[in-house]
């Protein structure tokens, strides 16, 4: 086992650490995902999967794959105890997001293609953020943060660095950070009115 591969295992831990408490309090109805973010990030993260095996991401691709799951099942799982709430905004997003992955399928070329894929990923934050606004005590400060831990470790144990290998864990780390920050400065204002 190379120290590529360590890594990779320590951050599937990881991920596998922040993503069952996620579930368990998404079944307890403690954490609404909003369904619109999470089927988008699902997608998504299966086709930067097959792209950075594709350009020999090897165990750091490991992680991307596991995530795919992941956030299938928590997307299904938003679709049942998720946050019902739709704004227009969030249609826009959701729409807009859906029909830039028909582009991205006519790219034929592996760096145009991630970077669309990881801009319609940074743009399905939108309603996450928009919500966790309103509502910051139904989402998981603590699998956020672990999600970007996550990102870093799979960045540190991709076998290939390339712009296909590492745009999206760079981008997805840096949008985790911003649901974390969001999510704290929501939480301090929210209890200093109450």
């Amino acid at each position: 086992m190379t120290d590529k591969d360590m890594i990779a295992a320590v951050t599937l831990l990881i991920a596998l650490l922040s993503y069952v408490p996620y579930v368990v309090s998404i079944c307890r109805g403690k954490t609404k995902p909003h369904a619109f973010s999470w089927i988008i990030w699902a997608v998504v993260t299966a086709i930067v999967f097959v792209a950075q095996m594709v350009d020999g991401g090897g165990s750091g691709a490991w992680v991307t794959g596991f995530s795919a799951a992941c956030l299938t099942l928590i997307a299904l799982l938003s679709l049942w105890r998720g946050e019902m709430s739709r704004t227009r905004s969030d249609w826009i997003v959701f729409g807009g997001a859906l029909a830039a992955i028909p582009l991205w399928l006519l790219t034929q070329n592996p760096v145009w293609s991630v970077c669309l894929v990881t801009a319609i990923d940074a743009v399905a934050y939108i309603p996450t953020l928009r919500k966790s606004w309103h509502k910051p005590y139904e989402e998981m400060v603590y699998k956020s943060a672990l999600t970007g831990v996550k990102h870093a470790g799979t960045l540190l144990a991709l076998q290939n660095l390339s712009i296909v290998t590492v745009i999206y864990p760079l981008v997805s780390l840096i949008m985790e950070v911003i649901v974390v920050v969001m999510l704290l400065a929501r939480r301090w204002a929210v209890s200093r009115v109450t």
